[in-house]
């Protein structure tokens, strides 16, 4: 039993984008980490884990309500749960809506807390929502390095399915500069250790995370690390960064030096080219990448992907630019729009409009992507 009184369903503040639809379930709170250089979210707040009890509640909670709108839905009557809180409600009918097939276990490291809590947690999912197609968690390789694989295998028959991992980073020069707390080798150990697990694994990359000092060996080591893993899904995350951030001081004092659009897609390029043997399907599925078109699974799609990044590399500046201020306002989302003078033209009248050139355009676009943080 916790000492800590039950304050009702919580809500954490993230989730990927892949976990749109999912029931969205707090095991705990924050980071327990929470020194990255590049990440403000949980900045200020301290870690606690939520009691199983605590949890279990939560679940009863969506579950009288899914119960309740799959009963209505199917025009018999039934009988409103009490209210514990219009928070619970709204998760559990846009879940209903959503098809209740995916749960996401909130918040940066659900996998910290004990083996033991977990499968019952998991256990407690599964008996409540059998037909759940997906349970998923983000967690930290330094924290999945720690756990045996016998804990992980029975994490994994109790209904774990998928875990993301931010990776940013195959570079140990660029994982010191951003304080990560995992270097390359405990990155591979904690992969492999999930592939072993039969868990579905995502990895994500942060194109521009070491800067021009590292563009290079960010991209080329980060290959070799996820080559080794042979993830299930590499996930791209383009860096974007406020000003109120560890790594905003890092370029003002000179210690590393922001990479631009067309820079971060040359390691883009490098990233691919150098992935090999490997069978992961790689996702532009945030609105901050450059180019949401470059996915697909390796090795049958690498050469498309290549292509696309390689057309807008060879493109004028001046086309550059017209994509680079489409995308970051929304406006054009695939290179291809470049050839449609109907979605070139509004765009073009932007740039005169603002004045926007080659020694301002860095600035501008570094401030149209703060909007989607």
């Amino acid at each position: 039993m916790s000492d800590e009184q039950y304050q009702g369903y919580e809500l954490g503040p993230i989730r990927p984008p892949s976990e749109a639809g999912s029931l969205l379930l707090r095991i705990t709170r924050n980071c327990p980490w929470n020194k990255c250089r590049f990440c403000g979210l949980y900045k200020g707040e301290g870690f606690s884990a939520r009691s199983v009890e605590h949890i279990k509640r939560d679940i009863d909670q969506i579950k009288s309500w899914t119960d309740y709108f799959r009963t209505k839905a199917a025009g018999t009557d039934a009988i409103r749960p009490e209210n514990e809180g219009s928070m619970a409600l709204s998760m559990a009918e846009n879940w209903t809506h959503s098809g209740m097939r995916s749960i996401f276990l909130q918040d940066a490291n659900s996998l910290v807390i004990k083996p033991e809590h977990m499968i019952e947690i998991l256990t407690y999912l599964r008996l409540n929502f059998p037909d759940t197609e997906r349970i998923t968690s983000y967690a930290r390789s330094q924290t999945i390095s720690r756990i045996s694989d016998e804990d992980l295998s029975a994490i994994a028959a109790a209904g774990l399915n998928r875990i993301h991992i931010g990776l940013e980073s195959g570079c140990d020069a660029v994982l010191d500069l951003v304080r990560k707390g995992a270097d390359k080798k405990t990155h591979i150990i904690a992969g492999q250790k999930v592939k072993k697990a039969k868990i579905e694994l995502s990895e994500y990359f942060m194109p521009g995370l070491g800067g021009k000092e590292y563009s290079h060996q960010n991209a080329v080591e980060t290959a070799d690390a996820l080559n080794q893993i042979n993830p299930d899904f590499i996930r791209i995350r383009t860096l974007a960064i406020p000003d109120s951030l560890e790594i905003t001081s890092d370029y003002r004092n000179g210690i590393s030096t922001r990479t631009n659009d067309v820079e971060m897609a040359e390691e883009l390029l490098l990233l691919i080219q150098n992935l090999v043997g490997i069978t992961s399907f790689l996702k532009n599925d945030h609105i901050l990448n450059l180019f949401p078109e470059v996915q697909g699974r390796f090795p049958e799609d690498k050469a498309n992907m290549l292509a696309v990044i390689e057309k807008f590399l060879s493109l004028p500046e001046e086309d550059q630019m017209i994509f680079r201020i489409g995308r970051r306002t929304g406006t054009m989302v695939l290179l291809k729009g470049l050839e449609n003078e109907d979605k070139r033209a509004p765009i073009q009248r932007i740039i005169e409009q603002n004045d926007i050139n080659k020694d301002s355009i860095d600035e501008i676009c570094d401030e149209l992507m703060k909007r989607f943080i």
